[in-house]
């Protein structure tokens, strides 16, 4: 190739690397047009963490609240501490009523009598009045109305000694 040669490939090779790169063309191909181009995102090269990105998206979609009353679920053992939630477990919470459910009749009893002061720690983490009362269920108790070698209409295990 000769030197003018040379220098129209370079030259060529210039405008479309510029044309892709998006800078102002040289020569004939710099009279052309471009068409306006959107207002670049805030820093849209920057990356944004998880957090404030799904925060966005819970306020938009109006989640707020709804996430908020979850936490009675899972912020539980944080509240009450590690033995009391070891013992019980959050199984509803509607309307500002916490249903807390215990292992053993002695926990239940326990969590009633703590019940004010775990409303008032549940206030204090959710927001004042979030949360109105406790109602703690204690275990299962097992049912004599069931069973292979039930009775109708029998009282259970009373009616044996009687």
């Amino acid at each position: 190739m000769t030197e003018p040669e040379e220098q129209d490939a370079l030259r060529l090779a210039r405008e479309i690397a510029n044309s892709y790169r998006g800078a102002k063309q040289t020569g004939q191909n710099a009279k052309r047009k471009s068409r306006p181009s959107k207002p670049a995102r805030p820093n849209r090269d920057e990356p944004s963490a998880l957090s404030d990105v799904l925060g966005e998206l819970v306020e938009n979609q109006g989640w707020t609240e709804k996430l908020a009353s979850q936490r009675v679920f899972t912020d539980w053992p944080k509240i009450v501490g590690a033995e009391v939630a070891q013992h019980s477990e959050v199984i509803a919470f509607e309307d500002g009523e916490v249903e807390v459910r215990t292992d053993s009749t002695a926990w239940a009893t326990q969590l009633r009598m703590l019940a004010p002061r775990i409303v008032a720690k549940l206030n204090e983490e959710f927001g004042d009045g979030s949360v109105l009362r406790i109602v703690v269920r204690g275990p299962q108790a097992p049912s004599w109305k069931k069973g292979l070698r039930s009775v109708k209409g029998a009282r259970g295990p009373r009616d044996t000694y009687g």
